[in-house]
């Protein structure tokens, strides 16, 4: 118990911060949705995908929506740790499905707020890791992670897992991207950056801090240490995904390559990005969507900036490559584009370039910052599930 009491205490400024840009975020949806005769409950509970997820828990998979135009929209897409985890607390408590994920989202938020203050104190220290977690809270789209969504879910076990490998904890690493692996389909990114961290420190290259304010915190193993700790991790960290995606390529009848099937159906798959740069180009028609084309132009290119930025600033190697790929398959991805902003949520390390910046600040000038920046979070978060909201 003392284990674990000291690395709270460290966090504890972080996590207080986060539930109460947290709670304001919820206290404006509810007082926003009452207005417009909303429940601030079914917002977060019972649209878009959270009904997904609530309906594979209580029925299993099977479930598929035909439209019109021939698409065809099957809960296969879905992936089962959030679901099994609603499963599990309708069956020991008297609470719905529904909010059996509600649940899960806000503790699995404090989770990925604990694990991004870890990550942040481990490379740059306490202050900067107090500051990344505030940023995060912070995110325009943050109300998601008070959705029954599996991003927060997601956020918190990639976090742990890139934890545990920046510490050489191998097996937690490798059973934690497992686990993330069962929860979304970019869990590939914690594979990737559990198998490059786990070739790097086999073949004796880690790479070491690039830059003053970083600490040099190498994953390089000692010498003499175990093989086989580095090896299951690396063993372990691909089974969720690859199980998943086999198992509903035998369920389809399409071998292997019947997630992709299942997703086609959704409009979903990789195109290196040329149907997000169309749907830009297309903002272009007219005036007023162009200053809409604009702001894409101007986001993308700040994702982008913050990550060329990370690689100079000397982040680890891990935490680059889980970057990228989270980048990679949100950018250029065919998917909804409206959720692109969602799906870069997991990609934490892209702020730690601004939690530095913050942390230079005096308190109370850092302070301020957040605190406005948490107002104009919840007004718009409460605004954007009132209207068109997540996917």
């Amino acid at each position: 118990m003392n284990d674990l009491a000291a690395p709270l205490r460290r966090a504890a400024p972080a996590l207080l911060g986060y539930a109460a840009v947290r709670a304001l975020g919820l206290v404006v949806l509810a007082v926003w949705s009452a207005a417009r005769g909303k429940s601030a409950h079914t917002l977060l509970t019972a649209r878009w995908d959270a009904l997904w997820y609530t309906r594979v828990a209580d029925l299993g998979y099977g479930y598929e929506v035909r439209l019109p135009n021939g698409d065809v929209h099957s809960n296969l897409a879905f992936f089962p740790l959030l679901p099994w985890l609603e499963r599990l607390i309708h069956a020991i408590s008297p609470l719905s499905y529904a909010d059996g994920g509600l649940v899960v989202s806000v503790l699995a938020s404090l989770a990925a707020a604990w694990g991004i203050f870890a990550i942040t104190e481990h490379v740059y220290g306490r202050r900067v890791g107090v500051c990344a977690v505030l940023l995060w809270a912070v995110l325009p789209v943050g109300i998601v992670q008070s959705m029954a969504y599996s991003e927060s879910l997601f956020t918190a076990l990639a976090a742990w897992s890139l934890y545990a490998v920046l510490t050489g904890r191998w097996v937690t690493a490798g059973t934690l991207a497992l686990l993330a692996g069962l929860t979304r389909p970019v869990g590939l990114a914690v594979v990737a950056a559990v198998w490059v961290a786990g070739i790097t420190s086999f073949t004796g290259f880690a790479p070491r801090a690039k830059a003053p304010f970083v600490r040099d915190r190498s994953t390089a193993p000692a010498p003499g240490a175990r093989i086989w700790p580095r090896a299951l991790g690396m063993v372990l960290a691909p089974l969720g995904a690859a199980g998943y995606v086999l198992w509903v390529g035998h369920r389809t009848g399409k071998g292997p390559f019947g997630y992709l099937d299942v997703q086609a159906g959704w409009r979903n798959g990789f195109d290196g990005g040329a149907a997000f740069a169309r749907f830009v180009g297309d903002k272009f028609t007219s005036f007023p969507s162009a200053l809409a084309g604009v702001g894409l132009i101007v986001g993308v290119g700040l994702v982008l900036w913050l990550y060329v930025v990370g690689v100079r600033q000397g982040q680890p190697l891990p935490l680059l490559v889980y970057t990228g790929v989270v980048t990679a398959l949100a950018l250029c991805a065919s998917s909804y584009f409206g959720s692109k902003p969602r799906l870069l949520m997991p990609a934490f390390p892209l702020l730690l370039p601004l939690a530095l910046a913050l942390a230079r600040l005096r308190t109370s000038r850092s302070a301020w910052v957040v605190g406005g920046v948490a107002v104009a979070s919840a007004v718009y978060g409460a605004f954007w599930l009132n209207g068109s909201g997540p996917p």
